[in-house]
């Protein structure tokens, strides 16, 4: 099978630059720059970590933005290193949250969920695997 890894996730939003503005700011993330697409109408973004060749976003505008809040995506998660550090962290930036507390799985891993500018769902997540 030649499925490797994956190569990105696609989540529509209102305004591009805006919510470039918010994956740099608030979560740390680095813009990669932006693609032409054929349809004039749309607009494309990508982000990504430092030096890391892992999974990027996309951030799509002009495509369909009549999706329902969560869109067709459900939730983006980013591993975090101290969660109580990045609740703080985010209740600076006036982020609004979906959960009232961070929850613990049974194996210890917690996350919170809270919402990005287009109200699309962002997972913290810091793992004990």
């Amino acid at each position: 099978m030649s499925v490797k890894k994956i190569e990105h996730v696609g989540v529509m939003v209102k305004d591009i630059d805006t919510s470039i503005a918010f994956y740099t700011q608030v979560i740390g993330m680095e813009f990669l720059g932006k693609i032409e697409h054929p349809n004039p109408n749309i607009q494309l973004a990508f982000l990504g970590f430092k030096n890391a060749k892992e999974t990027e976003l996309e951030l799509i505008q002009g495509y369909n933005d009549q999706l329902p809040q969560e869109g067709k995506v459900h939730h983006i998660a980013f591993t975090v290193d101290n969660i109580e550090e990045e609740v703080h962290r985010l209740k600076q930036l006036d982020v609004k949250f979906i959960d009232k507390e961070i929850t613990t799985l049974p194996n210890g891993s917690r996350y919170i969920f809270f919402y990005g500018p287009d109200g699309e769902w962002i997972e913290f997540f810091q793992s004990t695997r």
